[in-house]
């Protein structure tokens, strides 16, 4: 079906991306595809790290402990970006190509007005993307 999965993480948030990190985990393992774990931070220190090589362990650790708790040949990639908020698009576009992967799975929240006016990181990822985009919607309580 998939040859390779990309799950863009925020490990600073991982209790908002619950649900889609276990559907990262179940359709890996059922599939027996790798999934790599893509995580962006900057060069200064932040919340998570306080250099980009502690970000790249801590984002290892992640990794190893998803293929643990699931079952599947899980991978990190960490980029680095001096404004991961501006660049996050571009970043995780870079990072599908580079890994080949054909399937980004990926939280989402539930959509506000901004939404409908900026589109989502999902969305422009899909738009601009040769690989299929699958979004899962967290809980919201």
């Amino acid at each position: 079906m998939f040859n390779h999965i990309l799950a863009p993480v925020d490990l600073a948030h991982l209790d908002r991306l619950k649900r889609a990190l276990e559907v990262t985990g179940d359709l890996a393992r059922h599939y027996g595809v790798p999934v790599t774990y893509v995580g962006v931070t900057t060069p200064q220190p932040g919340p998570v790290a306080h250099s980009p090589e502690e970000f790249t362990a801590k984002l290892a650790d992640f990794a190893s402990g998803e293929a643990a708790k699931y079952g599947h040949d899980a991978r990190s990639k960490a980029m680095i970006s001096h404004d991961p908020a501006i660049d996050l698009d571009h970043v995780l576009h870079e990072a599908r190509q580079e890994i080949g992967a054909d399937l980004v799975l990926m939280g989402s929240h539930m959509p506000a007005l901004r939404d409908y006016l900026w589109p989502s990181h999902g969305g422009k990822l899909a738009l601009h993307g040769h690989s299929s985009v699958f979004l899962v919607r967290e809980d919201d309580g």
